[in-house]
């Protein structure tokens, strides 16, 4: 991930962030893994990932916050969502959105590690898949992340995910 796909990630969570105030209602779990919930007119990433994906590649950033259809819901996978809060449970959480996936840290150490880092954590489909997740991170002192790092901590993340599955598919 560049540095302006980073900062263009970390402007859009902001903005989400600050859209989806505005309001949703929890409708529950779905049958195959996923949650799903329900929002208002004015919450920012309505739709399926694909009509989502094709609003973000408009051109501008408002073209992810346009919807068609107000009443369409966003899909989280739950897995993925409860994985990110496990592998990064060593940050301190700032801001939890499930309506629209976004999880956002604040600064901390790795176990073992002495450089802080914070995380921004979008889980953008219903699926357990490597294209559903994207973390962003930034160490505290403004320097660039290793690329490496970051695929480092996404393998972990759906690591975790598919054992939490594995785990519910045996009760």
């Amino acid at each position: 991930m560049t540095l302006a796909n980073a900062a263009r990630l970390a402007l859009s969570g902001g903005m989400i962030l600050i859209l989806a105030a505005c309001g949703g209602n929890s409708t529950g779990t779905g049958g195959s893994g996923e949650r799903t919930f329900a929002t208002g007119q004015n919450s920012p990433l309505l739709g399926t990932a694909r009509e989502r994906e094709a609003r973000a590649k408009s051109g501008t950033i408002w073209g992810m916050f346009r919807s068609e259809d107000p009443n369409v819901t966003v899909e989280v996978n739950k897995y993925l969502w409860q994985a990110s809060l496990e592998v990064l449970n060593f940050l301190p959480i700032e801001t939890v959105d499930p309506f629209t996936g976004v999880i956002v840290t604040g600064y901390g150490r790795p176990p073992g590690g002495g450089r802080a880092y914070r995380a921004t954590i979008y889980v953008q489909d219903p699926a357990l898949e490597a294209r559903s997740l994207r973390v962003s991170l930034q160490s505290q002192g403004g320097g660039a992340v290793a690329p490496e790092t970051v695929r480092a901590v996404e393998d972990a993340i759906l690591t975790r995910a598919r054992q939490l599955r594995i785990r519910d598919s045996r009760l």
